[in-house]
This record gives structure tokens, sequence and C-alpha cells, in this order.
């Protein structure tokens, strides 16, 4: 609006505003309700019958007699026979109950409006800064290393350094080679301060001088100088929602990147961790946009609100109990190609015991005894008995198990290591959920929710494994789960994205899916950061599959 138009206005003649005057008009007819609905119940309650003559156009002269009288409910009613009536005492309890339930309910309607509106609001200011960075520059995630920035030589927005005028390689204002192609690493520590005063150009193209693009806003772009290898050298030069894909760095510089973006996560994330610091400090501003889950079999964390999981939920489909069995064996399965006919009979072997169990109510206790050899039979009766088995899993156990011992006991050795933590109490206890976990893991992505998954860091998973198979085979569901969500929607992705932020993943949970998800999980809308402590880290745990080195 103009000055003008704000100053011709006319101003209101006064009254009463639309707003108050409909908020009063609610108000009336929501009390009008609640003393009707409290009349009926009570003497229902009371008597076991809605009483006669307690209608809703009847209310309002009811409610100007328990005005004046509150005691005197007959009165207030004076067609309806008093038998039929509750006393005043229940009838006010009840009252004041409903006006309490609507109170609390009100609240919680505006809390969460609230939250939707402060979400969107920043999701829209994300979209802008994300359109602004593709338009201007990318965001620089490394971690911090030595420059030099040089003094602009004057107020131009395209001023160049000295030594890019007088044909030497240099940096510019913000750290950036001028002649990449050109320059030795010395050149960046000898640059002669330009003068304060910019000179004529044509004192300064005696020799030519290569063209630049303009500089890029300064809070785009960090000033970084390729003087030294910096802490973590990057896999790959592709990146997603201004985060490389793959991210080699030491333990600290892991948890700054980390912690950013997680932070800038704009939609529900799952992170990944053998750093406790990091769920520490990223848990409370993540509360603010949904609910916050810790899984921590381990108790690395110090706070008692752990999530139960266990690896037995959804194994009712057979597909998804052999997803889940081999997510289990995948920290501690033979990398050899040699020895795929062994982890083909473990997968067997587990998948069974899942399936097994899922179908018969069994709890994790049962998957563990199977897995070390103890009554099998029991998994082999209930696949062949229980009706919500699935056809010729019956037939598929007894073949592993009858058909070469030899490489039988050595799959049992595999599924027995895989789950020799169930033998911790801790672990066992974390994989002993209730109703109140299930839901709150289906629902959090919905809900734009955290899922921190928190674990130790074991370098050597194949002798000795810890809860990692449970780690790995937790993060394999949810990123299943959430890749069948993007596949039903109407564009193939999740909107907002589904962040993946996976740090020290290689030695805490080594998901199978990562090499697909670094390749396709940003279309899909579940952008995702892989942080390595080294390359050989990374092939080791991957050694079939190419990643984006």
């Amino acid at each position: 609006m103009r000055p003008d138009d704000r100053r011709n206005r006319h101003d209101p003649q006064g009254g009463i505003p639309d707003g108050l005057l409909v908020g009063i008009l609610a108000f009336l007819l929501g009390m009008t309700l609640l003393v009707w609905t409290a009349t009926g119940l009570a003497a229902l309650f009371a008597h076991g019958s809605w009483p006669s003559g307690v209608t809703f156009t009847r209310t309002p002269l009811a409610m100007r007699g328990l005005i004046a009288q509150p005691h005197d409910i007959p009165g207030a009613w004076p067609g309806t026979h008093p038998g039929e009536l509750s006393g005043y005492g229940l009838f006010w309890g009840l009252f004041i109950g409903q006006l309490m339930a609507l109170v609390v309910l009100t609240v919680f309607v505006m809390g969460t409006l609230a939250r939707w509106r402060a979400v969107r609001a920043r999701r829209r200011a994300e979209r802008v800064a994300t359109a602004g960075e593709r338009a201007g520059g990318v965001y620089d995630t490394g971690a911090p290393v030595p420059h030099e920035v040089v003094p602009a030589p004057g107020p131009g927005q395209y001023g160049v350094s000295a030594s890019a005028q007088s044909g030497t390689p240099g940096t510019d204002q913000y750290g950036v080679p001028a002649s990449p192609q050109h320059a030795t690493p010395g050149s960046a520590q000898h640059d002669v301060p330009t003068p304060p005063h910019p000179t004529p150009a044509s004192a300064h193209h005696d020799v030519p001088t290569p063209r630049r693009a303009a500089p890029e806003p300064t809070h785009l772009l960090e000033p970084t100088a390729p003087l030294a290898p910096t802490p973590g050298p990057l896999f790959g030069q592709e990146r997603v929602g201004g985060w490389e894909k793959i991210l080699v760095a030491p333990r600290e510089a892991r948890q700054t990147t980390a912690t950013q973006a997680v932070r800038d996560a704009e939609g529900p994330a799952l992170v990944v961790t053998s750093n406790p610091a990091l769920w520490q400090e990223t848990k409370d501003a993540r509360a603010k946009l949904g609910p916050t889950h810790l899984y921590d079999p381990t108790h690395l964390c110090t706070t008692p609100a752990r999530l139960h999981w266990s690896p037995t939920a959804g194994c009712e489909d057979k597909e998804t109990a052999t997803r889940r069995a081999a997510a289990l064996l995948t920290p501690v399965r033979p990398t050899a190609k040699l020895d795929q006919a062994l982890s083909d009979t473990a997968e067997t072997l587990l998948r069974s015991y899942l399936h097994a169990a899922a179908i018969d109510g069994r709890t994790i206790r049962h998957v563990h005894r199977w897995s070390q050899g103890s009554q099998i039979q029991d998994a082999v009766r209930i696949l062949r008995t229980n009706p919500k088995a699935a056809p010729g899993s019956a037939g598929e156990l007894e073949g592993a198990l009858t058909a070469h011992p030899e490489r039988r006991d050595m799959a049992q050795q595999l599924t027995t290591r895989a789950l020799a933590a169930l033998s911790t109490v801790n672990i066992r206890e974390a994989c002993t959920p209730n109703r109140t976990d299930a839901l709150a893991l289906d629902s959090f992505v919905h809900e734009g929710g955290t899922l921190y998954v928190v674990g130790e860091s074991i370098e050597d998973p194949r002798t000795k494994p810890g809860a990692m198979p449970l780690l790995t085979a937790l993060v394999s569901s949810v990123v299943e789960r959430g890749r069948h969500m993007a596949e039903r929607s109407s564009s193939g992705r999740l909107d907002p994205p589904f962040t993946l932020v996976l740090d020290d993943i290689a030695a805490v949970a080594p998901l199978p899916q990562l090499p697909e998800l670094l390749a396709t999980g940003a279309d899909r809308g579940m952008p995702t950061l892989a942080l390595l402590r080294s390359r050989e880290q990374g092939r080791a745990r991957w050694p079939h599959d190419e990643l984006p080195v």
C-alpha cells in the first residue's frame, strides 16, 4: 500500500468488531452445548436414560436458572420430571470436565498450528536459500584450512589482485585461485598488496590478464586456498543439498559437518553416529521440529528415554525377513565371492528363524536360541503348520539344515556371531519393544521427527561385531520404509526430504543400501551424507560396490 493510500483511507466508524462478535456468539453457543450435554449425560449416568424435555432449544432458559441458583437442577428444567435428573454434583462435575477437555484440545490445536506455521516458514526460507545457492555458489562443508585473503584494490566489484594484474597466478579477495591451471604452491603466499586506490586500466594491461567471472557473494562461499591438503579430502564433487555425498575427515571435522547437516535438515532425519556428542548438540534443536527418538542399545548416551526395536518386526512378510537377515549378516559375512554359497545358507537360516518367530508371535530370544542351534525343530514345525507361513519356507529351512553339513555348521557360526550381542542384558532389553515404540518408529517420518542411532565404533566386526548387526538392521529397515514411502507418493520423492546423516557409518552400521542411496537417494527425496575415516575403510566395507571415489 502506498503512503498516500494509507493517509486517505477513512478510519472505521466504531462499533463491535466482527471478530469479537463472532467470538462471543461461538462462546455462547459452546456454553449452551456444554450445559445441554452435561445435563443429559449426568442423567444418563444416574438413571440410565436421557431425560425427557432436556433439549438443546430449552437450554438457554436452563442456563439462566442455573446462573441464579446453581444447586437447583430441577428448577432449571421445569419441563422435566425431577426423578429423571441427576444431582448438581454430577452435573457440575461433567460440565467442568468437558470444559477442561475443550481447553486442552484448543491449546493442543493452537500449538500444532503454530508449529506447522513455523516449519512452513522455515522451509520457505530454506528454499529461497537453496535457490540462491544454486544461482550463486555452494557451501563449503570441509574443515577449516589456512588461507590468506588479499585486500581488494578498491570499491569496484570486479577488482583483481596485483599478482593477477602482473600476469602472476594468485588469489582473489575470496581466496579462490585466479588461474588454477598454472598456480604453484607458493604463489598464493607471496601476493603483493594492491594500492588503496585503483589506477587507470591502461597502466595494467601491457600483459594481457585472464578474464574471470564476477566474484560470488561472501555469504555463499567461504575463503579457501589450496595451500595444504585439508583434514577431510572429499571422495567426489557431487553435492546433495549443499553437502558432499561422502566426506573423509577425522572425528572433530566429521562432528562439525554432521552437526551442521542435522541442524539444516528441513524435514525428518536419520542420524547414525558413534559420537554421543552429536546427539547431545542437536537433539534440542530437532525437538522443535518434531519428535526425537534415540536407539542406543549399548547405552552410550546419558538418558533413560531410549527406543526399543525388535529385528523380527515386519518379518511376517518373507521379503522383509530376507532383507532383515541380509542386513543382520552384513557386518559378519565373508567378502570373498568363493564364500557366496556359505553366505546364502546363513541368510536362509536366519531368514527362516525371523519369519517363524514373527508369524508365531515369538520374541527375539527364540531367534537367538535357534541361531545357536537349539530347538531348531520348533522353527521347522512353525513354518510347516502355521497358515501365515510363506509357501515353501519350511522346505527351504529343512534343505539348508540337511544338505552340506559342513556348510551348515559354518553358516550356523555366522548366525550365532551376528546375534551374539543378545547375550547382553542391555541389548536384549533394547530388542524388546512395546506398542509405543512401534508407533513412534512408524510415524516419526510423517511427523518430521528425528531418529538417532548411536553405537560403538568397531573396526573388525567379523570377529566381534557387538551390536553392529542390530544397528545395521534398524537403519536398513528405516531406509527401506522411506524408499517405499517415496515410491507411493505422487511425485516419486519425499517432500520435505528425508535427510540421512551417516557419521562413521562404516564402523557403526555398514548399510548395504549405501551405494544405492548415494546414487539415487537425492532423486527420491532422501539426500545422504556419509562421513568416513578413510577411503580404505569405505572400500573394505563395500568391496563389491562402486562408491563415488
